[in-house]
């Protein structure tokens, strides 16, 4: 459970269309409190979608081979089809050359972004949330047990690991504004002209790892 929580976790981190919004909400006015709202929100799906998984299962990892412990692993193995499917449909409808977005769009989505609340900003996150990943991290936690003490303090790091770059960059604009804002204009003009081969590998190294790792559990 550990390692495939490290894996998801890693990849939820590192997707780039929530990181390119983050920038536009931190770097508004008042940015470094939309910033907090996003994650507050972003690590709140998260923490309730574990709980709602603990719930279900009492704390326990249901016996191997049960109906439950199945269901975990078939929806791990659904998940992972249908992110190397989307990998695949991304990567034939992506354009042959990246190119950088018109500067009357980039100008009128940050005037957008300006206007934005802290309440707008938290329900950005909820939106943005890559919810085929973190269901199959909800199918990976089916596995917890919380009469182990590690098992508490995996599902801590896999909440702060999904969280650690916007957590980074709220941090680098508390400590450091103007380095920051410099620095995360660029990452995200960077993230503009390779956001659709960041989403396909993304989609496909996640995918592959969770079919593979499926059909592993389920044949042996």
């Amino acid at each position: 459970m550990v390692l495939d929580l490290i894996v998801i976790g890693l990849i939820i981190t590192l997707y780039p269309l929530p990181v390119m919004a983050f920038v536009l909400v931190v770097s508004a006015p008042r940015g470094v409190w939309k910033g907090l709202a996003f994650i507050l929100a972003w690590l709140g799906c998260l923490v309730a979608v574990i709980t709602i998984v603990l719930l279900l299962t009492g704390g326990e990892p249901p016996p191997p081979r049960s109906p439950p412990a199945t269901a975990g692993l078939v929806v791990r193995l659904a998940v992972g089809v249908g992110l190397v499917a989307y990998a695949e449909h991304r990567r034939r409808r992506a354009p042959e050359r990246p190119g950088s977005p018109a500067e009357g769009d980039t100008h009128a989505l940050t005037s957008r972004m300006d206007q934005v609340s802290a309440w707008s900003a938290a329900g950005l996150a909820v939106l943005l949330q890559p919810w085929g990943m973190v269901g199959a991290a909800a199918a990976t936690v089916i596995e917890a047990n919380l009469s182990q003490g590690g098992t508490f303090l995996a599902l801590f790091g896999f909440c702060i690991l999904a969280s650690a770059t916007l957590l980074g960059m709220e941090l680098f604009m508390v400590f450091a504004p103007e380095r920051a804002a410099l620095a995360l204009t660029g990452m995200r003009a960077w993230l503009s002209d390779h956001k659709d081969p960041a989403i396909v590998l993304a989609c496909l190294v996640l995918g592959l790892w969770l079919v593979g790792r499926s059909l592993y559990d389920l044949t042996r």
